[in-house]
């Protein structure tokens, strides 16, 4: 019988998966970005490219995900996942080569599906059937400590470092990260039961709430992945916030690292999907606030509530749609972040060619607020029709 020490471990290597596969390998590009642009000669199309491409190829892994249900198989991925991103991290310091960038991009756009999808799917499996609490909040707080380690690692080491000595100091890190990673995840059982003895069974949801969900995810990703990716060159590019950025991203990974536990607790009190229609209207404000001021004010908050909700939105989705069907919970959790694959790699591309033309953001993050209104407004049907389907 597993105990609680045991997990600890296991959620404990899904968090340093998360750092590494999601932060290090997809989220250290965020705040590297202005350096490479003042440094590599990298402009708002080919950042906003290169984006893009990460963002294909983590929609490619979701596609894997959703089309995978062994469970054997899915471990494999995940570890073949690690290695991904160490290689590509590393990739990224050997060459000014925009295609070999794009290439490196992709794959660590697929270790990070690998880390989201697959790793979650799997720790999930081993919660529900060990009978633990399935939830994934602790697990989900890696991406927010990825995040807040990249803004940090930049801050203190881009006056000593150039652009090919961070990557190449992301990949020592990420070889740290991937051992506890690797060893502390169980083997996945295949039985279909519980340790217990009770049998897991799917309970898949009717379509009219797949199609609701799918399309608010939709919304989600695109207001998601613009102040992902951008938010350190949008406030870089203000004047009154120059050499701010590199903290606000620190900000938006210490804002989310807790957030995940936080929306657990809210869930329980109000429901699921209530607790999302919550977090999409406080994500609207995020997103939003630093094309209405460029006071350091405006920025901090924007970081804050945007750090807070984007991932409380990721981990109530994936861990309902887990839910949903414990014996392969990463074929939902897949087909739910194509959606929000989608819109990633649609709205990099948009916003970096207007910036390029417009001189800013500002018509991106209002595009990306209207988006995520949207998938309030699908939200809200959610919650006003579909309450009993959880």
């Amino acid at each position: 019988m597993p105990t609680q020490i045991d997990k600890l471990k296991v959620l404990a290597a899904g968090v340093f998966s998360l750092i590494l596969m999601l932060g290090v390998a997809r989220f250290a590009y965020t705040p590297l970005l202005p350096i490479m642009q003042e440094q590599a000669g990298v402009g708002d199309a080919i950042g906003g490219w290169l984006a893009t491409f990460n963002y294909m190829g983590y929609m490619c892994g979701a596609l894997i995900a959703a089309s995978v249900g062994d469970l054997q198989l899915k471990d494999r991925l995940y570890r073949l996942g690690l290695i991904v991103a160490v290689i590509t991290t590393a990739g990224m310091a050997v060459t000014e080569n925009v295609i070999i960038w794009s290439i490196m991009r992709f794959f660590a756009g697929l270790s990070s599906a690998a880390g989201l999808l697959i790793g979650s799917g799997l720790i999930l499996h081993w919660l529900i059937r060990n009978n633990f609490r399935s939830e994934l909040g602790i697990h989900f707080s890696g991406i927010g400590l990825g995040i807040a380690l990249c803004a940090i690692v930049v801050e203190l080491m881009a006056i000593q470092l150039d652009w090919r000595e961070l990557w190449w100091l992301f990949t020592s890190i990420g070889c740290l990260l991937a051992i506890p990673a690797w060893r502390w995840l169980p083997k996945p059982d295949s039985s279909g039961m519980t340790i217990s003895g009770t049998e897991l069974v799917d309970r898949p949801p009717s379509k009219r709430f797949l199609y609701l969900m799918l399309s608010a995810y939709f919304c989600a990703g695109y207001g998601f992945v613009i102040s992902a990716t951008f938010i350190v060159a949008i406030v870089e590019r203000q004047e009154a916030l120059q050499g701010l950025g590199p903290a606000v991203f620190l900000v938006l990974g210490l804002s989310a690292a807790p957030a995940c536990i936080i929306w657990d607790l809210i869930a329980r009190k109000v429901g699921v999907l209530t607790a999302l229609l919550i977090a999409y209207v406080i994500q609207i404000f995020g997103i939003i606030l630093p094309a209405l001021s460029d006071a350091p004010f405006a920025a901090i908050l924007s970081a804050m509530l945007f750090g807070g909700t984007f991932i409380g939105i990721v981990s109530l989705v994936l861990t309902m749609a887990g839910r949903f069907y414990p014996t392969k919970p990463a074929k939902l959790m897949g087909k739910m972040t194509l959606t929000y694959g989608v819109a990633q790699i649609i709205a990099p591309a948009i916003t970096g060619n207007l910036a390029e033309r417009l001189g800013n953001y500002d018509i991106g993050l209002w595009i990306a607020a209207l988006m995520v209104l949207i998938g309030a407004i699908f939200s809200a049907v959610l919650v006003v029709t579909e309450r009993k389907a959880l």
